[in-house]
């Protein structure tokens, strides 16, 4: 049964769903540029998430949305939409650029054996969704309007600061976001944004007598209510979503329905470089293809990521990626000898659930794995569990290899060592290397 740490309560709970299917909502990219392995280190946090909830036998429904308009420079209300910052960029249309970086990100996603959403959302989709939420906002009372868009008025929400803990006496005009003089508080956020005079935005739609287009905000309110219907079971995100992102989640929803967003709240935190947090801004990043191009395959990645947890900070270095790489080539050894002799399963599989079920605790599932004797079988629930394409790259090998080894075994019996040798290399062409132990030789994988 999974225990998971749940942001609105601050502690690890039991997870309890609310109906038969649990409906889970993940935040997605922005997605004005190619997504890079800080970008990547949540979603595969997730895909463990998801992945253990369906070992636990529990059926899922789960969107992730693309933000594909709204979501400017800053996390607040100033500054160029991203998306036309990387239209700008690359010469295209800001939906030429959206649909770009969309297959982009989903073939990465494909590449690191993620588990598939039901439903991809994309923010564009939803405009007359958005329009209806405005309206049920300011029908209820909770929002007004200045020059520039409508604002969510975080004053008529008395909880506004419970989720992050937020102390808004002290919050100064500035702090959060950028003030205007026509915000009634500081943590007001715009809902609805207008374009102005003269500003060249490609992406509009009229509202209000007036062109615009929606607040990043709102998109995961209208696209849940939407396609899962509230309250849902889970929302994940970064923590840094929590002070910003998610408050105003969590006070658009209540504004609109009147009831919470989602039970259980669950977020991960950052990797980092040389000490600092991954980011496009501080250009500190790497994608999928520059580390393949470096010779790692996506799936040693995923292993390093899931070393360790989601709420700690992890600090990415090449060192610490070859050790992953070298982990999973040595557990893929241990699946081709699964091929060449019986092993008797210990039963460490329940052992290795069971950790994962406490609050995704991979780290302790894959000291389990390290320590303990593996049937095939086992392997074949750890690949489902982890999602690490084990058992796919370490297939039994085929007849001709086969024959190959008992070749060479016959050379050695028979002190022919060049042809042995010349075995071995042909051997090693195909990806394979030959142990000689004192049971016999023992074919393992190279790489």
């Amino acid at each position: 049964m999974l225990r998971i740490y749940n942001t609105a309560t601050r502690k690890v709970e039991e997870f309890k769903p609310l109906g038969d299917v649990v409906k889970i909502y993940t935040c997605g990219p922005t997605v004005y540029n190619y997504a890079h392995i800080g970008n990547f280190a949540s979603y595969i946090y997730w895909d463990l998430l998801i992945r253990t909830l369906k070992a636990d036998g529990y059926a899922i429904k789960r969107v992730l949305n693309f933000t594909d308009v709204g979501h400017l420079t800053s996390d607040g209300d100033e500054g160029e939409d991203k998306l036309e910052k990387g239209a700008r960029r690359e010469g295209k249309s800001a939906f030429e650029v959206a649909e770009m970086y969309i297959d982009a990100y989903k073939k990465d996603f494909k590449r690191l054996n993620l588990t598939e959403p039901d439903v991809y959302a994309r923010a564009t989709d939803y405009i007359e969704e958005d329009k209806a939420a405005v309206d049920k906002m300011a029908e209820n009372g909770f929002t007004y309007e200045t020059t520039d868009g409508v604002y969510y008025n975080t004053s008529k929400f008395e909880h506004y600061a419970d989720f992050a803990n937020l102390d808004l006496e002290g919050l100064k005009a500035g702090a959060r976001v950028e003030f205007s003089s026509e915000k009634r508080n500081a943590a007001d956020f715009a809902v609805w944004k207008f374009i102005q005079p003269g500003e060249k935005h490609e992406m509009r739609w009229d509202y209000l007598g007036r062109p615009g287009y929606p607040g990043w905000h709102l998109e995961c309110s209208t696209i849940i209510e939407k396609e899962l219907g509230e309250p849902i079971d889970i929302h994940t995100g970064g923590i840094d979503h929590i002070p910003v992102h998610h408050t105003n989640e969590i006070a658009q929803t209540y504004a609109i329905s009147g009831h919470e967003l989602s039970r259980y709240w669950v977020h991960c935190n950052f990797i980092t470089i040389d000490g600092e947090r991954v980011s496009k801004s501080l250009g500190n990043t790497y994608t999928i293809d520059e580390l393949a191009e470096r010779g790692y395959d996506p799936m040693d990645f995923k292993l390093w990521i899931l070393q360790g947890h989601y709420q700690g900070t992890r600090n990415f270095t090449f060192d610490s990626l070859d050790g992953a790489k070298t982990r999973r080539l040595n557990w893929r050894n241990r699946i081709a000898l699964c091929y060449q002799k019986e092993i008797i399963s210990t039963g460490a599989y329940e052992k290795i659930l069971e950790a994962v079920n406490n609050n995704l605790n991979s780290a302790e599932a894959f000291a389990i794995i390290d320590n303990s004797d593996l049937s095939l079988e086992d392997w074949k629930k750890i690949d489902e569990l982890f999602g690490l394409n084990l058992i796919a790259d370490s297939k039994d090998i085929d007849d001709e290899t086969h024959a190959l080894i008992e070749e060479r075994a016959y050379a050695r019996a028979i002190k022919d060592y060049a042809k042995s040798d010349e075995i071995r290399d042909k051997l090693a062409s195909k990806g394979i290397a030959i142990r000689d132990t004192a049971e016999g030789a023992i074919w393992e994988y190279l790489n």
